[in-house]
């Protein structure tokens, strides 16, 4: 393999993170575990050093070159477009972004929303965008917690959440009208990294680019 300085990559924490290390040890750039991380967010091995933050703020430490490469998913970077490069689409971590509805309601197609659609997201960005590119007026409602609630109380009349299964829109009796887009974990670059430091960072993408998949 070819030899990798030091070329430092910011890693998601909760969902995404099993897959990601998985990701860096098939590549042979670090092996590490959940267990061995414990509470550390800074971990250095030989030819790379592992920031770990939090899956919104990933493209923060890529943009500002507090990391050369980072590993987020594609529903975050639908909201925090930044100023990296998309290199990879890394191949795990598959959900989609969907416009769900109560089982009762009689939403389901464009030709069916009322003349103003009042939404809950975590992804209001995103929501707004492919509303906007149909011709469609919406109140987006911005949430922090848990939307499937929202229209069960009245507050709203769907959600545009993600799901991988539709396991919790089917407990919260939620069915799917729409998909937004398909999400999965992406690699992302610093534009400075690739571009002073070319060798090193090419020859870490390039172990991962071929690690995908294996």
């Amino acid at each position: 393999m070819t030899p990798v300085t030091k070329v430092s990559i910011a890693l998601p924490t909760g969902a995404l993170m099993p897959g990601a290390l998985r990701l860096l040890a098939r590549a042979g750039l670090a092996r590490l575990s959940a267990d061995e991380l414990g509470r550390q967010l800074l971990v250095d091995r030989t030819g790379v050093r592992v920031i770990l933050v939090r899956p919104a703020d990933v493209p923060a430490y890529v943009d500002h070159g507090a990391a050369d490469l980072g590993i987020v998913g594609k529903d975050i970077l639908w909201e925090t477009p930044g100023a990296h490069y998309e290199l990879v689409d890394l191949r795990f971590g598959g959900c989609r972004l969907v416009l769900a509805v109560p089982m009762a309601s009689k939403l389901d197609g464009p030709e069916t929303w009322p003349p103003q659609l009042r939404v809950a997201t975590k992804y209001p960005r995103t929501a707004n965008a492919w509303f906007e590119a149909r011709g469609q007026a919406v109140e987006v409602v911005q949430l922090r917690g848990s939307v499937e609630l929202a229209p069960q109380v009245g507050l709203v009349d769907a959600i545009v959440d993600l799901t991988a299964t539709g396991r919790t829109l089917k407990e919260n009796r939620l069915r799917i009208a729409a998909t937004l887009g398909e999400s999965s974990a992406r690699l992302i670059a610093n534009q400075a990294s690739l571009k002073t430091r070319t060798a090193a960072v090419q020859a870490a993408v390039g172990r991962l680019r071929e690690a995908v998949g294996r």
